[in-house]
């Protein structure tokens, strides 16, 4: 492409100002051109931070950009990214994908529909530590399970204690879990069943996941511990021993700029699929609904 991508935010809170606005302004094949929220004034102040426009409606953003990058709860992005996609706008989704399995469907249907490129926000995925864990796996021999731990106190103050859906009673699970449950997943192969399921009364859940082949995992999440730092650590297990992923995790911006690599590499060469991409958002959707069930 000869020039920058033209992206807009729609969402003005933390994650935007964190993340999404001041990653797009940076990286050198995109643009940050408009702002949308449904407070007015913080689209503004995030929009004039970083050089952008801000725009009055959804329909006005659409006109004036290449690709969407939605930074609102899962409800909302479920209602608006169909509309994004089908108006032929690439797609930076969080996690997760909608707030139910049929919204997330409707999602990958209208993608698919429209031949967009759309990737999930799955930050440590594309962090260069995790590409080298999973890299190295296979030197583990035929692998046997894995445990993971994310154990964290964001929800007990801060920037996003303040957030409605992720201070629902499930709110651990559908804010931390689709990045947990990924990295098992994407380390051991595909969950095919949840076997336990506990969320106690302090908000942490205790999990154990099947996965495709006979092996199981472990998980243990909270967003509500009060550890400082946060406790995030994943083991897999095999016939030669152990591979832990522990230590420095990279700055989610310079996991957002290699999303943005690879989204615009997507767009150039005109693929829809990638690991990462609504599909998978769909399976991780499916999975947080088995768990539910399952508790």
């Amino acid at each position: 492409m000869s020039e920058a991508l033209r992206v807009g935010v729609i969402g003005a809170g933390p994650w935007a100002h964190r993340v999404h606005a001041p990653g797009l302004a940076a990286h050198r094949g995109t643009r940050l051109a408009a702002v949308w929220a449904r407070r007015p004034e913080a689209a503004e102040a995030l929009a004039e931070a970083h050089g952008a426009e801000a725009v009055g409606s959804f329909e006005e953003l659409l006109d004036s950009v290449d690709a969407v990058a939605f930074a609102v709860p899962p409800a909302v992005q479920a209602e608006l990214a169909p509309r994004a996609a089908r108006a032929g706008k690439h797609l930076v989704l969080e996690k997760p994908l909608a707030d139910d399995p049929a919204g997330a469907e409707a999602i990958v249907e209208a993608v698919a529909g429209a031949g967009v490129a759309a990737l999930m926000m799955l930050t440590r995925r594309f962090d260069p530590e995790v590409q080298r864990w999973l890299a190295g796996l296979p030197e583990l021999g035929t692998l046997q399970g894995a445990t993971g731990r994310w154990l964290a106190g964001g929800l007990l103050a801060g920037d996003y204690a303040a957030s409605a859906w992720r201070q629902q009673d499930d709110g651990a699970l559908i804010d931390a879990g689709p990045h947990a449950i990924d990295l098992l997943d994407a380390a051991l192969g595909d969950i095919e069943e949840v076997h336990f399921a506990d969320r106690g009364a302090d908000g942490l859940w205790q999990l154990v996941f099947g996965h495709e082949g006979g092996t199981t995992s472990t998980l243990a999440l909270s967003l509500r511990m009060p550890v400082q730092p946060s406790l995030v650590d994943f083991a897999v297990y095999g016939e030669h021993g152990c591979a832990p992923l522990t230590g420095r995790r990279t700055a989610a911006r310079e996991c957002y700029a290699q999303l943005l690599d690879n989204l615009l590499v997507m767009i150039r060469e005109k693929r829809v699929d990638h690991p990462c991409g609504v599909h998978r958002g769909l399976h991780l959707q499916r999975v947080l609904a088995d768990v539910l069930k399952a508790r």
